[in-house]
């Protein structure tokens, strides 16, 4: 009996039989929890992207280890209907396990698509990974959802799976599997450490294997540099994350009050923006003292004068050559978007708010001269209001886009997805910058 060391472990082993499908139309997706770590070795080794299908298994009441069915996103249902029978689960009780699950579901595709935006698998090969199958509902689930998103081909990807269903399962076109043990049970014996996976850890395999090095069969150029900077500016020293492509635009973050560069939503859209071919650079425009003191942290010109500091220092060398710049700024850090834009030396050539507070900037409005793209929640009412006042005092080309039904930090399901594709046409359309990239998320 072949046990694996842990997930990481096994995750390898899988990598080493799946070397055939690197190509720049691979995506690899993970099922969470367990799934992920698995998954992140893979697409590491085959230089894929990792993404997530979130299933729920539907486990029989009694025995929540045997799988009846499985749910997914976007509605999909798998039902095994020989456990169901066999179980003897009644209409009722079922009903009552999917809607436990779907609530469940529901409240994880929400805080993962918060902060990271789906992979387009349209005419893609869609490599899915978990940790192993047993009965194979949530398999069979996220393989359907793959096939739904578009994925030309679908291949299932387990460590350890029984015979019996790595070998009936249609709804891959092919199914590799390093072990198939007889008796099976549970997926969790062949494992010394199976130790449960946190969301937390989650988010951060997703953060990592975003944050990887462009291969070179994917980019069509020198590799983009991906780097902390610090950047002295009035005494103080403030850090930044600099991702530049060999060409293109550049878009400057400003983050919002209580948030910093490391702001999972921002990262969230600048890899959207760094998919489009654009580099990003978000910063801290405070230091960690400063962070402290609410009368910095509701200074806009002090924001601001920091923000055109960041933004000299990027013209000055940092970019290495001359390129357009564009500003994203959230809530406070909108205002001093666009403060800074409205100086007249500035040479910002966009601007994108979200959820900003544009009246913190009122007076200066007027003087704006980039196209400016204002993105509001329309369940946000009193910022959209304010929104809507300060879109009467720009002179400059704007609009003003409302997401249906987001609240201020965008956290529902599809939402900040929606911001990311404003901003990335946005700022493709202004900065003339998009040739490098692909068409970003759909």
């Amino acid at each position: 009996m072949h046990v694996f060391k842990d997930r990481t472990e096994a995750g390898r082993e899988l990598a080493r039989v799946l070397t055939r499908f690197r190509g720049p139309d691979t995506v690899v997706l993970g099922l969470p929890r367990g799934g992920v770590p698995v998954a992140f070795e893979v697409a590491v080794s085959l230089g894929a992207p990792l993404d997530v299908i979130v299933v729920r298994k539907l486990g029989v009441p009694f025995q929540q280890e045997l799988a009846m069915g499985a749910i997914g996103e976007n509605g999909v249902r798998v039902v095994d209907d020989r456990v169901r029978s066999l179980s003897g689960v009644t209409e009722r009780e079922f009903g009552l396990v999917e809607h436990r699950e779907r609530e469940v579901l529901e409240a994880r595709v929400a805080q993962i698509r918060a902060v990271r935006a789906p992979e387009d698998l349209n005419g893609k090969t869609a490599i899915v990974v978990d940790d192993g199958i047993a009965t194979g509902s949530t398999a069979r689930v996220a393989c359907t959802i793959a096939r739904a998103l578009g994925a030309a081909r679908v291949i299932l990807a387990v460590p350890v799976g029984p015979k019996d269903v790595v070998g009936d399962f249609a709804e891959a076109d092919e199914v590799v599997c390093l072990s198939t043990p007889s008796p099976f049970r549970a997926v969790g014996r062949f494992y010394n450490d199976f130790s449960a996976t946190s969301d937390e850890d989650v988010l951060h395999l997703l953060d990592a294997a975003a944050r990887r090095p462009v291969p070179a069969s994917r980019s069509k150029g020198p590799a983009p540099r991906h780097e902390d900077v610090l950047i002295p500016v009035d005494g103080v020293t403030i850090q930044g994350s600099l991702h530049l492509p060999a060409t293109a635009g550049v878009v400057v973050f400003a983050h919002g009050s209580g948030s910093s560069r490391h702001s999972p939503r921002n990262r969230a859209v600048a890899r959207v923006l760094q998919d489009a071919g654009l580099g990003t650079l978000l910063l801290d425009l405070l230091s960690p003292d400063e962070e402290l003191e609410r009368r910095a942290v509701f200074d806009i010109g002090l924001l601001a004068s920091r923000l055109s500091a960041a933004t000299d220092w990027l013209r000055a060398g940092a970019a290495g050559v001359e390129r357009p710049i564009g500003y994203f700024g959230a809530s406070t850090g909108a205002a001093a978007a666009l403060w800074s834009a409205a100086d007249p030396d500035a040479r910002i050539d966009a601007v994108v708010s979200r959820g900003g507070r544009p009246d913190l900037a009122i007076q200066r409005l007027g003087a704006v001269r980039a196209p400016t793209l204002l993105i509001v929640g329309g369940a946000d009412r009193q910022v959209l209001e304010l929104n809507r006042e300060a879109a009467r005092h720009l002179t400059c080309p704007n609009r003003l886009e409302i997401v249906p039904g987001a609240t201020h930090l965008f956290e529902e399901p599809g939402a900040l997805d929606a911001v990311a594709r404003l901003a990335r046409d946005w700022f493709v359309e202004h900065l003339g910058a998009a040739a490098v990239g692909g068409e970003g998320p759909a």
